[in-house]
């Protein structure tokens, strides 16, 4: 019976549009089982894509208010769900994807048996088909890669992202946490998580990051040119976080690394290219480059564009300026999405877990729930 629950559970989750593959050794349920308790599984099945409050999912467990309260927010509190409250007003509630969701808001709440089951299950998360039509994240070039002659949108341009926010959460990255944490990865900075707008009140809350000042995320910026991390923003034009990601501990690099073509994977505009002749043999390119996508022979440069992500590493410290990005192709990457809402969406089409019909019963039984709890 128990096991039953976490089954559901696992094909709840796969239904949100991150995904929760299945895998033959069964690890995911392994991963549930450490992360909710039976009785926190079965109030995660009542959650869906729509924020509701206490009383609309107490009238749908048929329990208290005061007893679904309670554990909505345990749940909340161990980042299992997502707890949306603008002030004045009550709490809602809402189902809550894994990767990127429930995985990340754990950086704080890491095992040895949880990272032992999640190294496992990392290389079974990435569903390549989905990722190159609507990925859930995509590649931005580092700010300081961009020269006067590259087009930049908006939401292609880091500084200017930043620069449209208000409310700023700085979070650690749990790649590098989980990876330190086994003895391996790299000594790049941990701090490099970017959060934006409503989610800072759930962030601060339930102590996965802190407050931070506009200048304070700029300066991530900054700090991530100078380390050598890419630049992975949600996929959307209004974006909700930003990742400075390292080729060596990022759950998505790394397992896109080990694809023959990772560029046809990851969403980017731009690629480097060789621009003159004036490479000295340096070699820094190469420490640079997170995906191994370039070599250097007699002096002559030689990117390989069946790896490059143009994250503009190479280009914002290359000496004798050999290097410059330049924008794909138009029909060679997804179009981004307008939001987190649209991008989800289009996941989930995408993944074929939603139709019209299928989104438009989800909103009429929480109409007709949310109508029934108020009688």
């Amino acid at each position: 019976m128990e096991d039953n629950i976490y089954k559901k559970l696992a094909n709840h989750l796969d239904s949100l549009p991150g995904g929760y593959p299945e895998t033959k050794s069964g690890v995911e349920i392994k991963i549930l089982k450490l992360l909710f308790t039976r009785e926190e599984a079965k109030t995660a099945l009542l959650l869906n894509l729509i924020a509701e409050n206490c009383k609309t999912i107490a009238f749908r467990a048929d329990k208290s208010v005061e007893e679904t309260f309670e554990i909505l927010e345990q749940m909340a509190s161990k980042g299992l769900i997502l707890r949306n409250k603008e002030k004045n007003k009550e709490p809602k509630y809402m189902a809550l994807q894994y990767v990127v969701g429930i995985w990340e808001f754990q950086v704080n709440r890491l095992t040895p048996k949880l990272l032992e089951y999640m190294e496992e299950h990392i290389p079974h998360l990435l569903d390549v088909k989905t990722w190159k039509k609507n990925p859930q994240m995509r590649t931005i070039p580092i700010g300081e890669s961009i020269d006067n002659s590259l087009k930049v949108m908006t939401y292609e341009n880091a500084y200017e992202l930043v620069e449209k926010k208000e409310n700023f959460v700085i979070s650690p990255c749990i790649c590098r946490m989980e990876m330190r944490l086994q003895g391996k990865g790299c000594n790049k900075p941990i701090e490099t998580c970017i959060s934006f707008g409503d989610e800072e009140d759930f962030y601060v809350k339930n102590n996965i990051g802190r407050r931070a000042t506009k200048q304070e995320v700029l300066d991530v910026l900054k700090l991530a040119n100078k380390k050598g991390l890419v630049l992975q923003p949600s996929n959307g034009k209004d974006i909700h976080w930003l990742c400075c990601c390292c080729g060596c501990c990022c759950g998505i690099l790394r397992t896109v690394k080990t694809y023959p073509k990772p560029s046809h994977i990851l969403s980017s505009p731009f690629r480097a290219v060789v621009s003159n002749d004036s490479c000295t043999g340096c070699k820094l390119c190469l420490k640079r480059c997170p995906m191994d996508a370039i070599e250097i022979k007699d002096k002559k440069v030689k990117i390989d564009y069946d790896k490059c992500i143009g994250c503009g590493l190479c280009v914002s410290t290359c000496p004798s300026k050999t290097l410059k990005l330049e924008r794909k192709p138009k029909g060679t990457y997804p179009k981004v999405s307008q939001n987190i809402v649209t991008s989800s969406l289009k996941t989930l089409h995408a993944r074929g877990k939603t139709s019209p019909m299928e989104l438009s019963k989800m909103i009429g039984k929480s109409f007709f729930d949310r109508y029934k709890s108020k009688k």
